[in-house]
């Protein structure tokens, strides 16, 4: 074993996909980019962090709803430029030719283009640490979408995709909660 940087640690642990986020409030709609987010238990409930430096966080912050969206690596340069922007000067939606769909239970907007999205209420909001924790009100997914991989930040302005998935349920069958 050779030493490893201790700031640079985190990006061993990298939890989730990149995700994008909308909002809404009043006549605006944002997206904003995130890589820190965390499924909390086999529950519906996630978390993700963010802050004040995020133009949507005011948005989270008074709407307390959003949208998680989930996009796949043939997005990703996309995804990437819209966290690298600010919609406080521009419609993100516009900008990246992404289409907003109407959300069932929330006022965010689906992202038509994206694998899945989830419509989510926050819950909770852990203000030293900036994280909003979620919970999911209903869950969608584009089945005929051909690219399903997803794309991971390392945390250093480099990423890694999904790629072949196995499965070892039986293995754990015993471990795992009914219906998951």
């Amino acid at each position: 074993m050779k030493s490893f940087p201790l700031n640079r640690a985190f990006t061993f642990l990298e939890p989730g996909p990149v995700i994008l986020v909308t909002t809404a409030w009043g006549e605006k709609r944002n997206i904003m980019t995130l890589s820190w987010t965390m499924v909390l238990d086999f529950t519906p409930r996630f978390a993700f962090m963010t802050g004040p430096w995020n133009y949507s966080y005011r948005a989270l912050v008074k709407t307390k709803e959003c949208v998680v969206a989930i996009p796949t690596v043939d997005m990703s340069k996309t995804v990437v430029s819209i966290g690298a922007c600010s919609g406080a000067a521009l419609n993100k939606f516009e900008k990246f030719h992404l289409t907003p769909q109407e959300a069932k239970f929330v006022g965010a907007p689906l992202i038509k283009e994206c694998y899945a999205n989830i419509e989510c209420r926050v819950a909770d909001h852990i203000k030293p640490h900036g994280i909003f924790v979620l919970d999911a009100e209903a869950a969608w997914i584009d089945e005929k979408r051909r690219e399903k991989r997803l794309f991971h930040a390392t945390g250093d302005g480099r990423f890694t995709a999904d790629g072949e998935k196995f499965s070892h349920r039986r293995i754990m069958r015993e471990k795992l909660p009914d219906g998951v």
